[in-house]
């Protein structure tokens, strides 16, 4: 089921990190230490989205890989703008969350059957499970980054436990979501490359994206 991926997929999984590196950015524009209430359960909902398209380009493990690895990077320059170190609770938590949720997918996706991989159902089934697997994962972030989950006010359960129920029904939705999506890319991407502008485009646009998505986070933190 795992191919390489080939540089012609490597231009749309980069504009995928970026769109997702974006939403995390301006979702946690308001955040400065713990996850708001719900909000971490949306983003797992969110992230399965972006790795599942990935997945579909690539069919590899390089390409969840990239598409994270993007999404850290837009985290990373978040922290430089607001003078944060690397490990603050709303810059290192998140970011060990986005490698949860990949490790989760990938396990996920090379544990179930092709076959039922190809069905609504199947997918919808791996988002659900992926989802809680990740959420399972992450109160482990006080052994990488030195700071504990956040925990519902009054308990000592952690959010992602806590709101656990809504990330796995998201995900359940998301990830089909993000397999339909990643074959329409796909398509897309095999008819551009058959014409002259869109080989010209290929590597050009994602990069292009890249600095436009990185001034509106610059701006948007000045403002």
């Amino acid at each position: 089921m795992e191919r390489k991926t080939s540089l012609s997929h490597l231009s749309p999984i980069l504009m995928l990190g970026v769109i997702w590196g974006l939403s995390e950015a301006a979702l946690g524009m308001g955040l400065r230490s713990c996850a708001s209430f719900m909000s971490g359960s949306i983003m797992t909902g969110v992230a399965l989205f972006f790795i599942a398209s990935s997945w579909i380009l690539s069919r590899s493990i390089y390409g969840v890989a990239l598409v994270v690895g993007v999404a850290c990077l837009f985290k990373m320059f978040d922290a430089l703008l607001l003078s944060m170190p690397l490990l603050h609770g709303a810059i290192g938590n998140p970011i060990f969350a986005f490698f949860m949720e990949g490790l989760a997918f990938l396990l996920l996706v090379l544990i179930i059957k092709k076959n039922l991989l190809n069905h609504r159902g199947g997918q919808a089934i791996t988002g659900g499970m992926a989802a809680l697997v990740a959420v399972n994962l992450f109160p482990l972030v006080k052994f990488a980054t030195g700071i504990p989950a956040c925990v519902y006010p009054g308990t000592a359960m952690p959010l992602s436990l806590y709101y656990a129920p809504l990330a796995v029904v998201l995900s359940s939705l998301t990830v089909p979501l993000g397999f339909w999506v990643g074959s329409k890319v796909e398509n897309m991407e095999m008819n551009l490359l058959g014409t002259k502008s869109g080989k010209r485009w290929q590597y050009g646009l994602p990069v292009i994206l890249f600095l436009v998505c990185l001034g509106f986070i610059s701006l948007i933190r000045l403002i």
